[in-house]
């Protein structure tokens, strides 16, 4: 099993990254991957999705600790999803509340993968926009460019909250497997190539293989892409994609 990521500034953006990605084992057979999404129109965008993947990672972090003392207890990927998105909310308030920060300094959206690999079976959430590709499949979760963020329901009831999330794909079988922020969409033009020739940004990206044999998969991709097409995302970007 491979896995590939890549972060990268959009073209329009000038000081800061605003998407952030997490790579995390929970064990030696479970991996979680997460790519985050920051708002633009919010306080300081980059620092939310940099601070949810910190606070994501030391609930896996958790997580992991305590598998290693229920061993016997066999949970579902869905109940173990539920158990780091329950940690993952309550790190966000306890956050909220000790540094005082307003909720528009939290507005990240958030794609989450669990994959067993023993089991050979995985799940999504997806948590705002964003684009997941599912063995060829592509899935593309879009608002209209207003994404229902986890940090507007904080105040809520976690179990009535998680229990109507409905942007979900589970999958029995690995083949290739990505997840990306929506900036995956923001390919356009910058300079006049050679070439033209038309090719399908998020099918390169998420389905192609080519490189496959370098972990630098998608970086080289994406220089390609600019290089070769022309082509750079204006927003953000941040994709993880697991081959086996």
């Amino acid at each position: 099993m491979n896995l590939y990521s890549t972060l990268q500034i959009g073209d329009y953006h000038l000081n800061h990254c605003e998407d952030d990605l997490l790579i995390k084992k929970i064990s030696s057979d479970k991996v979680v991957c997460a790519v985050m999404d920051g708002c633009s129109t919010a306080m300081d965008s980059h620092f939310a999705s940099t601070l949810i993947a910190k606070l994501l990672r030391k609930v896996i972090i958790e997580a992991g600790y305590r598998a290693l003392y229920e061993k016997d207890n066999q949970h579902s990927l869905e109940e173990e999803l539920k158990k780091i998105i329950k940690g993952l909310f309550k790190e966000i308030i306890f956050a909220k509340n000790h540094l005082m920060l307003d909720e528009k300094e939290l507005l990240t959206t958030l794609i989450i993968l669990i994959y067993d690999i023993t089991k050979d079976e995985g799940l999504v959430l997806a948590i705002g926009d964003g684009v997941v590709c599912i063995n060829g499949n592509i899935t593309e979760f879009d608002r209209n460019n207003k994404p229902d963020y986890l940090a507007y329901h904080l105040h809520e009831d976690f179990e009535n909250w998680y229990s109507v999330q409905s942007q979900k794909k589970f999958f029995d079988h690995l083949d290739d497997v990505s997840i990306a922020t929506d900036g995956i969409s923001s390919f356009s033009q910058i300079k006049k190539t050679d070439s033209d020739e038309v090719i399908n940004f998020v099918e390169y990206l998420m389905i192609n293989q080519n490189n496959n044999d370098t972990e630098d998969m998608l970086n080289r991709k994406l220089k390609q892409l600019e290089h070769q097409y022309g082509v750079k995302p204006t927003d953000d970007l941040a994709i993880i994609r697991i081959i086996k």
